[in-house]
């Protein structure tokens, strides 16, 4: 008698649900549970979200903090123990856990982590909405390049995008995001694009016969070893008033024209900035992003 087949093991919903907030929060350090569902569950009952992370908490897996003046708003990071956890996740492969695991040390980086995240929700809701592609994992927050003379330039994320058309034509983004919430100078702020322009020739030396191969061997700038295009650069804005903010638009525009590697940069690669509000009103493919190239001109991200 042949013995019956063993049904093949499938992961019930709420156990991918739970692993996609583990990999959420491992990959953004904390989220709230609006952020969550804008970017997992949007148009589902939010009660998903949160009935998983009660669970979760039970769990010992994560824990939160009540942010200040949100009525009770919690802000959601993951344990040493999630964050062990993470090290298993398929989507968590080969990206370096940098975990917050206790009280103190979420309430040091609460305003720019969740103000991160509003900017990847934007974008995840964008996309749902057109039928576009940007999922949970699109979104590589703190990436960092070499730029030479031992310093390192570090992205507040790198954007994956892929865009379709009525016709069925797929187009793939990659950009740099830069997140300002006025906390630093204007000046500081326009300065970040010099390391942009760095990065865009920066071809590290060879020392000594036998030192490892690049993988660059054919030749070209250390940016070939990761992207077939230079990802095109997005600033996005917030934290100040419409004045305050244009006048900062208007800085980024300026270092644009005046710095000569900046200028060569824009040339070639898209460079935008918006204002993070905007995007969140209307969508980040709204004809809001001012191109730094020209100033006053305000376009779509994609035809900067």
């Amino acid at each position: 008698m042949t013995p019956p087949k063993t049904a093949p093991f499938i992961p019930s919903s709420r156990e991918n649900l739970d692993h996609q907030i583990i990999g959420m929060i491992a990959q953004h350090r904390m989220v709230t549970v609006n952020l969550l569902h804008q970017v997992l569950l949007h148009g589902q009952r939010r009660e998903h979200i949160s009935r998983a992370l009660a669970r979760l908490r039970r769990q010992g897996v994560a824990d939160c903090v009540v942010l200040p003046a949100s009525h009770g708003t919690r802000a959601w990071y993951l344990t040493e123990t999630g964050a062990d956890i993470t090290r298993h996740l398929p989507q968590m492969q080969d990206r370096p856990p940098y975990p917050i695991t206790s009280t103190s040390a979420a309430s040091l980086r609460t305003a720019h982590t969740l103000t991160v995240v509003r900017a990847h929700a934007s974008f995840a809701t964008t996309a749902r909405a057109r039928g576009d592609e940007h999922g949970p994992w699109d979104w590589i927050p703190e990436v960092a390049h070499n730029v030479g003379d031992g310093e390192r330039l570090i992205a507040d994320a790198l954007l994956y995008y892929t865009h379709h058309t009525p016709g069925g034509q797929r187009t793939k983004y990659r950009a740099f995001v830069e997140v300002d919430r006025a906390t630093m100078s204007s000046e500081r702020l326009a300065a970040k694009l010099i390391d942009y322009a760095r990065l865009f020739i920066y071809e590290p030396a060879i020392v000594g016969a036998t030192r490892r191969a690049r993988t660059d061997a054919l030749g070209g700038p250390a940016w070939l070893r990761w992207y077939p295009a230079f990802p095109r650069v997005l600033f996005i804005l917030t934290g100040a008033g419409p004045t305050a903010l244009a006048h900062r638009i208007e800085d980024l525009a300026t270092m644009v024209r005046e710095h000569p590697t900046v200028a060569a940069l824009a040339r070639t690669i898209p460079i935008g900035a918006a204002v993070l509000e905007d995007i969140e009103t209307l969508g980040v493919d709204a004809p809001v992003w001012h191109c730094l190239r020209t100033p006053g001109a305000t376009r779509p991200w994609t035809e900067l």
